[in-house]
């Protein structure tokens, strides 16, 4: 299934370019130039090629035989993007557009990031390729992820913290932003998830889409048939779109996005835009956000540093109206709970965010709610 397009820009209404004229040259540039990259067997092959030797794909699909007994459902299959090189998913992204940088002449780099992840693996990329690497990061998360903020400048990135706002990952996009529209002759901004204007949620959505492809064939050989259900978290929602989107043309595979719900939904402590929000424009496309009773963006709560974002990328919010994927929501308490039981029973930490993910399959399992084979982004 098809949901935007290249030439639109558009998945439905949502996304578009809400920007400063000064910016619309370099996106144009940007489209222009990932168009014919994606054309070019060359860049194809080396993207590939990274993937493999560099990034440590494929990652496995492991069947989760404790975790399906205690959530009353199976099988459950884990796609273990935390056995990336970084850790995360966040790599299959930024190895792609700091290539793309590198073939448009562009020496300097700046990303944002909330949990460090996409941080890293953009400093990563940059240390990879010799590339100039900035990274905006909202205080509040500089001391909740410090080690990341090491790991970064271990790399050789220089770590910018933001102490506007909320301090967290919509004000470091905040900086990020401007800091390109400074900058846009010699800066690539390599942005974390499928949010942004045409073309960085396409683009992203592309680079993390080697996720489903994988777990569609993976599952397709130890199961002889495609899951029943898909589920993975959503902040702006990188991951998901990146595990959802091989299946988004096959009708019988229920796509399910898991938002954080933080202190509860209607408490005005959530990160939960899908199940809360209404449309708007932030950071340069339309989408769902969270806003308060005068149309400005409300404050975002999660326990998770990578779901704390009131917003969330455009193709979501297409495929909530169309009722293509379904949105649901868990709080901080249900998730930290997960997160300290999948390894007891796994011997696998995951990540606060994915925790989210887990939580859901083992509270709707457990009411009978959810069809296996389940396919979980880890």
């Amino acid at each position: 299934m098809q949901t935007g397009t290249a030439e639109t820009g558009r998945f439905g209404r949502f996304g578009g370019r809400y920007v400063p004229e000064t910016l619309i040259p370099a996106l144009d540039e940007l489209a222009e130039a990932y168009a014919q990259a994606s054309r070019d067997p060359g860049f194809l092959a080396e993207v590939d090629r990274l993937a493999a030797d560099y990034v440590g794909r494929p990652t496995p699909l492991y069947r989760a035989r404790r975790f399906e007994a205690r959530a009353q459902v199976a099988p459950v299959y884990l796609k273990r993007e935390d056995l990336n090189h970084t850790g995360a998913h966040k790599i299959n992204n930024t190895v792609g557009q700091a290539l793309l940088a590198k073939r448009m002449g562009k020496p300097r780099i700046i990303a944002e990031t909330g949990a460090g992840q996409h941080g890293v693996a953009t400093a990563t990329a940059c240390a990879l390729f010799d590339l100039e690497c900035v990274v905006y990061m909202g205080t509040e998360d500089v001391v909740r992820q410090s080690l990341n903020v090491y790991r970064m400048e271990l790399l050789g990135a220089e770590v910018r913290p933001v102490d506007s706002g909320t301090r967290t990952l919509k004000d470091a996009t905040n900086e990020a932003l401007r800091d390109w529209v400074t900058n846009v002759g010699d800066t690539h901004y390599i942005i974390g998830s499928v949010v942004g204007p045409h073309p960085f949620p396409l683009i992203v959505r592309d680079f993390q889409a080697v996720i489903g492809r994988e777990a569609r064939r993976q599952i397709l050989e130890v199961e002889g048939r495609l899951p029943a259900t898909v589920v993975a978290c959503v902040g702006g929602g990188s991951n998901a779109m990146g595990m959802f989107h091989a299946f988004a043309a096959d009708e019988g595979v229920a796509l399910v996005g898991v938002e954080a719900a933080g202190e509860g939904l209607g408490t005005g402590r959530s990160s939960a835009p899908l199940s809360e929000g209404r449309p708007g424009v932030l950071h340069g496309s339309l989408s769902y956000l969270l806003q308060d009773a005068d149309g400005q963006v409300a404050p975002a709560h999660s326990i998770a540093a990578g779901l704390d974002y009131p917003g969330v990328g455009p193709e979501h919010s297409h495929m909530h109206d169309t009722g293509r994927a379904r949105y649901v929501s868990v709080g901080d308490g249900a998730a930290q709970a997960a997160f300290r039981e999948l390894p007891g029973l796994e011997g696998i930490i995951p990540a606060l965010e994915t925790a989210h993910a887990l939580a859901w399959v083992a509270e709707a399992g457990g009411r009978g709610e959810i069809e296996a084979p389940v396919a979980i982004c880890l």
